[in-house]
Order: structure tokens, then C-alpha cells, then sequence
């Protein structure tokens, strides 16, 4: 294991896959890393050994540390959560899928590294940020990452009306996200709301048997048979208007 007595130990930023059966997408020397580490900061430890059981993760789950960070965490407890990394053993943070400490509650603890003087190693993997926008043809030197949008109705019209303002008058791509069981909501208001001719592209089910992406204007969303949204991870994109 990657214990140090004499040297602060590191903080490893691991990439977890986007779905199940997709642990290809994880590089070798991510993986040789996570081998050579017992101390875990993950958002739920059950999901987390389940990763790593699907990498072949050497050593006994009863000699590891896990550390659950997520909306049920006090903030009071947060600051422990590197104490290992100070005596020397260096420790991992997982989220529930794709990198950590982006759309994911993992940001607390690198700040605290940062400000701790811990060494904070971010590992390559896949995001499904960075993927829906390599896949949707839009811009990809100016855009934003907006989040969630707001769930009620009239305000979510607001919002994306807000977002291809953005888009058109700036070229800056916008690229949200929702809860899987909501995307179906955002699409019929998105179809409702833009413009005809504004950019919409939704990936689904990234670098997994099922992916889906595509980029068309609103009005031929409107033309052609809708995808199937029910519970399925999505990322969605405006871009400016279709050319021509």
C-alpha cells in the first residue's frame, strides 16, 4: 500500500466508468494506481467496492478505509477526512460515476488539500461533460457547464431560454444535466421553448453498449421520433443556430 511515514501522503482524484459493464474505460495505469491504495473517499462505499471489484482490487475490503462524502455528510466532518494523508497514506476519491470533483461533491475535499498542502494527483478517465460535447458537433473552444437547471416548469422555460441567449450571442456552448427520471421534461419543454433553428443535442449512455448522441435544430427534434429519455443518464447541449 502507498503508506509513507516520513511524507504526506497524496490525494489521487479516480476516475470511475459511466455504467455498468464499462470498466475498459478506465486506463491501465489508473487502474495500477487504485491497486496501491487501502484509504477511500467515495459517495457511497457500496457502489465504490463495487468498481473496485470489477477492477480485481488485491486487497480485502476489512483492510481498507471508507470515507462516505455525500448530501447526508456533516461539514464538520469533512476536514478529517485527509487526516490519513498527513501520516503518510495516501488516499483515493471516487465518485458515484465518471471524475470527481466535477458536478460532484468531491470539490470540498481537493480544496482542503489545497489548503493543506496535500498533493492532489488527478487521473485520466471518462467524463461525460467533455464526451457530449467532443460528440455534439457545437463549439468546443468557448462553452460552460450550467448544471442543473431549475425543476420547476414556467422557471425551467426560463432557463433555457436564459441559455440560448447565451449561445446565440455569445457562440458559448451550454451544457446542463438532470436527474434521469426528468430528461423527458426537458426535452418537451426545450422543443417548446427555443427557437427553431437553435442547436439542441442530447448524449445518453456514454461509452456504454446503449449511446446515444445527436445534434439537431428544434425544429427537426420536432420532426422526427423522439428518443427514449426514461431514466437514462443525459447530458444536454445548446449551441447558436444551425447554419444555412
Amino acid at each position: 500500500m502507498e503508506n509513507n511515514p516520513a511524507a504526506a501522503g497524496k490525494l489521487y482524484l479516480v476516475p470511475v466508468p459511466l455504467g455498468e459493464g464499462a470498466p475498459h474505460t478506465i486506463p491501465a495505469y489508473v487502474v495500477k494506481q487504485v491497486h496501491a491504495l487501502d484509504a477511500f473517499i467515495v459517495e457511497r462505499a457500496k457502489t465504490a467496492r463495487h468498481f473496485l471489484k470489477s477492477i480485481a482490487f488485491p486487497t480485502p475490503f476489512d483492510d481498507c478505509l471508507f470515507l462516505e462524502l455525500n448530501k447526508h455528510t456533516p461539514a464538520g466532518d469533512i476536514p478529517a477526512f485527509l487526516d490519513a494523508a498527513a501520516h503518510g497514506r495516501s488516499i483515493g476519491l471516487l465518485s458515484e460515476a465518471g471524475v470527481p470533483a466535477v458536478a460532484d461533491p468531491g470539490s470540498a475535499v481537493v480544496a482542503l488539500a489545497h489548503e493543506r498542502g496535500i498533493e492532489v494527483v488527478p487521473l485520466v478517465g471518462p467524463s461525460s461533460i467533455l464526451l457530449a460535447l467532443m460528440g455534439a458537433g457545437m463549439n468546443g473552444q468557448c462553452f460552460a457547464f450550467k448544471g442543473y437547471l431549475d425543476a420547476k416548469r414556467d422557471a425551467l422555460a426560463t432557463d433555457l431560454k436564459r441559455l440560448e441567449s447565451l449561445a446565440l450571442r455569445q457562440n458559448e456552448t451550454q451544457i446542463f444535466i438532470e436527474t434521469p427520471y426528468r430528461n423527458q421534461a426537458i426535452f418537451d419543454t426545450a422543443l417548446r421553448t427555443l427557437s427553431p433553428d437553435t442547436l439542441f443535442s442530447i448524449a445518453m449512455d456514454l461509452t456504454l453498449p446503449t449511446q446515444y448522441i445527436r445534434t439537431h435544430p428544434v425544429r427537426v427534434w420536432k420532426s422526427v421520433p423522439p428518443p427514449e429519455l426514461h431514466k437514462r443518464l443525459a447530458v444536454f447541449l445548446i449551441g447558436g443556430k444551425v447554419k444555412g
